[in-house]
């Protein structure tokens, strides 16, 4: 008996929004010219390349970034205990601020939130992130819990996704979303490959956060949907030593973005039958200058077309997935209207779209 496959059908979603964006950083600054200098001290004598990888500071097009330590602990030698001990302390202190931040713009107290999920790749927690944040701001004991781990810089979209499911699920309550990356304390100074030498030129620490309803007075968030390529899953990870998680990148991320990104966009616009023409911004996560570089191609935008995103990298590097978040704040404040386009990519290798109205 030959079964013949189901023919998708165009749902109608059930609304759900979003609102109270906040962000927030640790209270470590760094400048990019001084990381250059501190990165040349410490790898200069034990890489024989670094001269040659020098320059990927300043193609960057980074100037500032975060984060949860100050910049002589990157030179010392840490354990992986010591490192996750700190990532829980400080994920935990910055998923409390965005949360109260977050509800008190939406005019909202804590006992009315009903759930709560919470995104986060550069650290381990059991009890997980949620329910430290749970009971320190002591949260209604019945709520819906959904901690993601390892969707790496896609999670800012695909997690907000998460988010708007349960509450087209569950219509008229209030879902916390946050998302907490500390990126720097993954850095390992034992470490001389290149992929830690670019880590030192890209990654920063941030969190944000917001309330996701079907009542919500907010963006409206469309229909999502994510593409993991085949034969991908040595692009972007993590591998797990035993001083810590050492970052893996691969030098084709922006080839491949280039050659194989427009396929999955053009499926994903397909499918709500737009096309690029109908899309009024492109609010995209800025995984680094050449990879905004092709995704601009890809846009059709001109060169800068990406206005938001290269505004957050310049300020804040690359936070992992709280960085799109970074991107929409960005936007909002500036006023924008209309139709975005929300786009990330993390380990998988995955893409994230998804369609919201500002």
């Amino acid at each position: 008996m030959h079964i013949q496959p189901k023919q998708k059908q165009k749902a109608t979603l059930t609304r759900a929004a979003f609102a109270g964006l906040v962000t927030a950083n640790p209270p470590h600054v760094l400048k990019q010219s001084e990381v250059a200098r501190r990165a040349g001290e410490l790898f200069g004598g034990n890489l024989a390349s670094f001269d040659r990888l020098r320059p990927v500071y300043e193609n960057a097009e980074i100037e500032t970034r975060y984060s949860s330590v100050p910049i002589e602990w990157y030179q010392e030698v840490h354990g992986f205990g010591a490192r996750n001990r700190q990532y829980i302390e400080t994920a935990v202190d910055l998923l409390e601020e965005v949360a109260v931040r977050s509800a008190e713009q939406c005019g909202l107290g804590l006992d009315e939130i009903d759930g709560i999920v919470t995104v986060s790749t550069s650290g381990i927690a059991t009890p997980s992130l949620d329910a430290l944040v749970m009971e320190r701001l002591k949260l209604r004991r019945d709520l819906d819990r959904l901690p993601i781990f390892g969707l790496g810089c896609a999670g800012g979209v695909v997690g907000l996704a998460r988010a708007a499911q349960m509450a087209r699920g569950r219509p008229g309550a209030n879902y916390l979303f946050l998302v907490v990356e500390l990126c720097g304390l993954t850095f390992r100074s034992r470490d001389f490959s290149k992929s830690n030498v670019v880590a030192t030129a890209l990654f920063g620490d941030g969190a944000a956060g917001a309330i996701v309803g079907s009542e919500i007075d907010g963006a409206e968030i469309g229909v999502s949907r994510e593409h993991t390529w085949e034969d991908s899953l040595d692009i972007m990870g993590w591998d797990v030593t035993d001083d810590g998680l050492s970052v893996v990148f691969s030098r084709d991320i922006p080839t491949h973005v280039r050659t194989k990104m427009n396929d999955a966009l053009q499926t994903f616009l397909a499918e709500q039958s737009l096309d690029l023409a109908d899309i009024d911004h492109f609010l995209c996560h800025p995984g680094g200058a050449k990879v905004l570089d092709a995704l601009e191609g890809i846009f059709k935008l001109p060169e800068g077309g990406l206005k938001h995103s290269r505004q957050t990298l310049r300020d804040f590097g690359n936070m992992s997935a709280a960085t799109v978040m970074f991107v929409i704040a960005a936007a909002q404040r500036d006023g924008l209207k209309g139709r975005a386009l929300l786009s990330t990519l993390g380990p998988g290798f995955t893409a994230g779209f998804m369609t919201v109205d500002l």
